[in-house]
């Protein structure tokens, strides 16, 4: 796993951040090092999955970059005739993620596709999931694309959404940011590596408040939605769509 130093040294230029080939490179370290309770949020993503995967239906992993959502519902799932669908609009994620999914001994049936999510179809889902991806999304379409995989899961379907998150409260939310910026300084991250990482993820990364999200997928059509595990600014939320009733 390489050490993630793009940001260790002066950038006179800055440019946004992007899911590009220097990224990849040390994605794992980033994420690891970057989110608090990420492993976490990615094992217990398997067990959802084990536990809502329907026989003969798909798990979608939007935004799978390197593939650990993916990784963890194949190793939980045991439906007869499910399968995993990964979306990334990253090449270089699309193509890491394939050489580790080809070292995965487990035997579900495995798809990547190279694509912008808006642009998937959501088909006879069981299991869908945004493990901090949707914050990459522009606000406007974040509505369209809830409602889009409200429809394309089968009742008793699970969204899990996992987003860095703001508070209302401003004092609230300086004490998570704080917070979040100390997790990064333990894990060995200096001031320079994250001032300038706030700075390229500036109207890159979109944070809203977990109010939002939980309007958004009422909304949307879920009838339960809160969140199931947070720490500091981030969190993950599953959402559920109602079972089928017998008329």
């Amino acid at each position: 796993m390489s050490k993630d130093d793009i940001y260790a040294n002066p950038i006179d230029a800055l440019p946004a951040f992007r899911f590009d080939e220097e990224v990849v490179r040390v994605f794992p370290d980033m994420i690891k090092r970057s989110v608090p309770g990420y492993s976490t949020i990615i094992a217990m993503t398997g067990l959802l999955a084990g536990r809502y995967a329907g026989p003969g239906t798909t798990c979608y992993d939007l935004g799978c970059s390197l593939g650990a959502s993916t990784l963890a519902m194949r190793q939980q799932v045991r439906g007869e005739g499910c399968r995993i669908v990964g979306v990334d609009n990253s090449r270089a994620m699309i193509e890491r993620c394939k050489s580790v999914i080809d070292t995965d001994s487990h035997e579900l049936p495995v798809e990547l596709v190279l694509a912008d999510i808006e642009d998937v179809a959501i088909e006879n889902a069981s299991v869908v999931v945004l493990n901090f991806t949707l914050q990459f999304i522009a606000v406007e379409k974040r509505a369209a694309l809830m409602e889009r995989i409200f429809d394309g899961l089968e009742p008793g379907g699970i969204l899990v959404l996992s987003e860095k998150v703001l508070f209302a409260d401003p004092h609230l939310n300086q004490l998570n940011i704080d917070l979040h910026h100390d997790f990064k300084r333990a894990n060995g991250y200096s001031d320079l590596e994250i001032a300038q990482k706030r700075q390229a993820l500036e109207n890159v990364l979109v944070p809203e408040t977990l109010d939002a999200h939980r309007e958004r997928l009422t909304a949307a059509g879920f009838g339960s939605c809160d969140v199931w595990f947070q720490c500091f600014n981030f969190a993950s939320l599953v959402a559920l769509k109602s079972p089928a009733t017998d008329d």
